[in-house]
This record gives C-alpha cells, structure tokens and sequence, in this order.
C-alpha cells in the first residue's frame, strides 16, 4: 500500500470516528418529534386549508392543486412529488437527513389520507387560513429542528443556494410566488390571496418553532470598567460571563471584553447595567438562534 492510500485510509478512519451515531434514545426521540410535526401538518392541510380550497406554498401547494384537479389522494401526490427531492438530498446532503426526510414525508401522506374524511373545523375562511398556517409552520418547524424536512423544495433551495447569487429564503419564495400565484387558475383569486396569507403566517411559525419562544442574545461589552460591568452582570442576571482580551486597531491601547448570552427579557437590565458602570462603554447585543451547553440557565433578574 502506498503512503498516499494509507494516508487516506487514515484519514477516512478519523472521519468516521468523529461521526458517531445516534443512540437509540436520540433515535426514538427524533422519530417521535417528526412523526408528531407532520401529523400537525397534516392537520393543517387537511381539517383546515384543503376543504376551503386554500394551499400552502411548496410541494404541498403544488400537491393540493393537483389533488382537486384530479380527485387524486393528496398523500399520493405529496409522497410523489417529494421523492425525487429526498433522492437528491440523500447524495448531496447526506443519509441522516434524506431518511429522517423520507419518514416524515411517509407519516405526512398516510395522515393526510386518514384524515381526508374527517369534517373541517371550522368553515370560515379567514380562521381556517390563519389556524391552519400556524399547524404547518409549527409541524414544519419540529421536524427541522429534528434534522429533516417536509418539503422538497427547500432541499432543492439550499443545493440552488451554491450556485444562485441568492439566499435560501428568497429562492424559496421566487418557487412560491408562481405556486401561490396559480392558486388563482385553479380555484379563484380570493382563495390565493387567503394562500398567501396562511404562507406567510406559516413562514413566521417555522421560524418561531426554530428559535423558541425565549430568543436568546448576544452580548459584546468593550469597556474600561469591564470587570465591574462582567461582576454585576454574574450577580444581577445570575448570568455566565466570559471576559476577553482586545486592542484598539486606532490607538493600539488594550481593551477588556466581556461576552455574555442573554434573554430578550433581559436586554434592558443589561443596558442599565453597563450604563450605570460606563456610559460610554460600546455595547453590541444581536439574535441568537440557538443557545446550547456551558451554564446558561434562567435565574432572577434583581
């Protein structure tokens, strides 16, 4: 064997060694977590958009249409469509993520159909809109927080996204502007303009059940008095703080840095924390999407 194989060899051993597998409780917990995120989606569609002839956008949209041209299943066209969607993700993406894609694909189509008989909740259109825009984005967003998706266009976005000088989210929407946009031919303009608005409450639910209802802060502190800001900030929010060292790239004087993570909550205490300490302190807080590990843990605010 030459060097450069076993280099390789090497190399492949150490890859697989650094990815592990799922334990069967993660296992368990991720089928639990998708199963329940499209069977809301399904619910969503099913006792609310479809029997008022109002679509979400994406394959599911697409499907819906479909549905009422044809008289077909809806779970037919959803597994359908998104098959070949889940093929691409499974060579590009990788198989965690196709096969936890394809199980909630599965569960969607099969309750879907289940649910197909079942009388809607309610016949008036605006609640039926807004209702069944909040269980897709919440089934949605369970199941992309649990590693895999429910809707092929957003596998062929994020693959589009490496070679579109655009991001995921405005490819996605240019897909939907043409999907919400043919709702009109197929039902009328009324019922797409209704489309539109239970996508969009879908978009904000998504991202809501992504980043939690209690969205967590950075906080970047230059000052002085960094010692004193980082002490009130440990006994007053109970919060971990991590000081840092800096250097002015203008006058080359060191600086002290504190970061912190905080709630939304807790935003204006910080501030009148650092002011109290230094009014001329800089001060840079932004959205975190997910905070994990070290000992960020919810204390009294005093």
């Amino acid at each position: 064997m030459t060097e450069e194989a076993i280099t390789n060899t090497q190399a492949m051993e150490q890859i697989k060694k650094q990815h592990r597998k799922l334990t069967k409780g993660k296992l368990a917990t991720r089928a639990i977590l998708i199963t329940f995120g499209a069977i809301l989606m399904a619910v969503g569609l099913e006792i609310f958009l479809v029997p008022n002839n109002v679509i979400d956008g994406g394959i599911a949209g697409i499907s819906i249409m479909l549905s009422h041209i044809t008289g077909l299943s809806l779970g037919l066209f959803l597994f359908a469509l998104n098959l070949p969607f889940i093929f691409v993700g499974y060579k590009q993406i990788g198989k965690t993520f196709a096969f936890s894609t394809l199980y909630g694909i599965i569960v969607l189509s099969i309750a879907t159909t289940l649910l197909h008989p079942v009388p809607p909740f309610t016949d008036d259109l605006l609640l039926a809109t807004v209702f069944g825009g909040i269980f897709i984005g919440v089934g949605i967003g369970m199941v992309i927080r649990s590693g895999g998706s429910l809707d092929g266009t957003e596998i062929l976005a994020i693959l589009s996204n490496n070679k579109l000088p655009f991001s995921v989210g405005e490819i996605i929407m240019f897909f939907n502007i043409f999907i919400l946009g043919a709702a009109g031919f197929v039902f009328t303009w009324d019922r797409a303009m209704y489309s539109l608005i239970a996508y969009f409450i879908a978009f904000k639910t998504i991202d809501l059940t992504i980043t939690g209802l209690e969205e967590s802060k950075s906080a970047w502190i230059i000052s002085d008095n960094h010692k004193e800001i980082g002490d009130a900030i440990l006994h007053r929010l109970g919060r971990g703080v991590t000081y840092l060292k800096g250097e002015g790239a203008y006058t080359g004087d060191e600086k002290g840095v504190v970061f912190c993570v905080i709630t939304r909550l807790e935003e204006a205490k910080l501030k009148d924390i650092v002011d109290e300490f230094d009014t001329s302190a800089f001060l840079a807080i932004a959205d975190i999407a997910e905070v994990k590990g070290g000992r960020f843990k919810k204390k009294g605010i005093h």
